[in-house]
């Protein structure tokens, strides 16, 4: 995936991940990784600066699997954030989709049309 586009979307995505359910760093890093590459080295900045923010609360976890594990928690302050935030994604997509859809949703239309305007 292209950088830049991923560079600015990513705290919309930890935030996503956190309105639903509390979890802890690697789970979000391994739900993130499903559908886009991301790694340590960018969700854990984002997770301290959020929480040093106020967008996050943290508490720890035992775990059976060694060292406890630290949960984030979604304040209010955070969940007005995200709003915020998913409403800019929501308008900048809407205006983003339709500029790039005005050729046309399909490959082949899209070339079809460039070939007519060409020609």
């Amino acid at each position: 995936m292209n950088a830049q586009f991923k560079r600015g979307i990513i705290e919309l995505c930890v935030l996503s991940t956190l309105v639903e359910k509390d979890t802890y760093g690697y789970q979000i890093i391994s739900d993130l990784s499903q559908y886009i590459d991301v790694n340590e080295n960018t969700i854990y900045p984002i997770l301290r600066r959020l929480t040093n923010e106020g967008y996050f609360t943290t508490y720890l976890v035992e775990s059976n699997e060694g060292a406890p594990r630290k949960y984030y928690k979604m304040s209010e302050k955070g969940f007005t954030y995200y709003m915020q935030l998913r409403e800019e994604w929501d308008s900048f997509i809407g205006g983003v989709y339709h500029i790039i859809n005005q050729g046309g949703k399909k490959h082949e239309e899209i070339l079809r049309r460039f070939k007519e305007r060409i020609n």
